[in-house]
């Protein structure tokens, strides 16, 4: 890549497996280890910083985030200066951040609300786009006024974002790529019904068909009841990931068994799960477009949709460890030679 030399070399990964579902890393070409460099990297997501913006994101201020209302417009405007302050430019005209959705777009009352889109431009492969997306809205406030923060729905999606775009920005100026083009997509209006992605897939602003995958964020930051306990508490639930690609499958598990070391739970990606977790999330308006997919998701908890859903209650250092997975994965799509087969058709 421009202005820098990379002793780069080639290994050819073992089969390495956490689920019935897992597929042979033969699957995939030899994967350049730029292990050294995406480290360095990684490591620049901390638990403090993910912390930092959350006790904000997830604050009063923003009345829980609720869909056109004013406290969501408010949590977009704090994403939009996020991006801002890290110089990540928007793929919006006139770079505005926002992708304006109209209140006719929605039903129920619902008022007019917004997407938030900041890019990074691929070095080599500019018009193949990874998307990496969470959603920024919640569930407002209740009739007594007590308000919904949703720290972990999904306050810990929407600043892990931040944190891997950091990450991201900081690698670009030091000259090394990405390769393919990065799309962090904040989207609304997820809790009334998936419109904001559903908006995007509809009114794409970069062809669904230069998509490589979708990377999508919804709760990472608590521990669920089937894993509290030290020996089984450093999980996650990946749902989706070998749907559509069987490649990305193998690339997750890949670099989760070289980096972070989670227990990957696939309970939620079979076929027949009664609760649909994959049906249920902003992935989805990709996948239905033959996009792969992950999900990545921590479980229902004890808080989930209720105001103790609080900052004070995310494991942050789980969560970092998390962010860096999605991070990883991002990674190797954005910077491998070639793109990922898309092998599946879902159902």
């Amino acid at each position: 890549m421009k202005n820098i030399v990379l002793l780069c070399s080639l290994f050819v990964v073992s089969c390495c497996g956490t689920s019935k579902n897992n597929s042979s890393t033969s699957q995939t070409e030899a994967i350049v280890d730029y292990s050294p460099k995406a480290k360095a990297y990684a490591d620049r997501i901390t638990a403090k910083e993910l912390k930092e913006y959350l006790y904000t994101f997830a604050g009063d201020e923003f009345e829980g985030r609720d869909t056109g209302e004013p406290g969501q417009k408010k949590a977009a405007e704090y994403i939009k200066q996020q991006y801002k302050r890290m110089r990540i430019p928007s793929p919006i005209e006139n770079n505005s951040y926002f992708q304006e959705i109209p209140e006719s777009y929605f039903r129920g009352g619902i008022k007019a609300s917004e997407n938030v889109l900041a890019y990074i431009e691929g070095s080599e492969k500019p018009s193949e786009i990874i998307v990496i997306s969470a959603h920024l809205d919640h569930v407002g406030k209740d009739e007594n006024g007590n308000i919904f923060n949703g720290a972990d729905d999904d306050g810990s999606g929407t600043v892990a974002l931040l944190e891997i775009a950091e990450a991201f920005m900081k690698a670009k100026k030091d000259g090394l790529g990405p390769k393919r083009s990065i799309l962090f997509l904040h989207v609304t209006g997820e809790e009334k019904g998936l419109y904001g992605s559903r908006y995007y897939t509809e009114n794409p602003v970069f062809p669904l068909e230069n998509t490589v995958a979708d990377l999508n964020i919804d709760m990472i930051g608590r521990i669920d009841d089937k894993h509290k306990g030290e020996d089984k508490n450093k999980y996650l639930y990946l749902i989706g990931s070998d749907r559509l690609s069987t490649e990305l499958h193998a690339i997750s598990e890949m670099v989760n068994e070289k980096y972070t070391q989670l227990e990957l739970d696939y309970t939620y990606n079979e076929r027949n799960d009664p609760n649909r977790f994959y049906f249920r999330s902003d992935h989805y308006n990709f996948a239905k477009h033959n996009i792969p997919i992950i999900f990545y998701f921590n479980g229902v908890h004890e808080d989930y949709h209720k105001i103790t859903d609080t900052p004070d209650k995310i494991e942050y250092d789980l969560m970092a460890t998390r962010t860096k997975l999605v991070f990883y994965t991002a990674w190797e799509l954005a910077n491998r030679a070639r793109r990922i087969v898309v092998d599946g058709v879902d159902q």
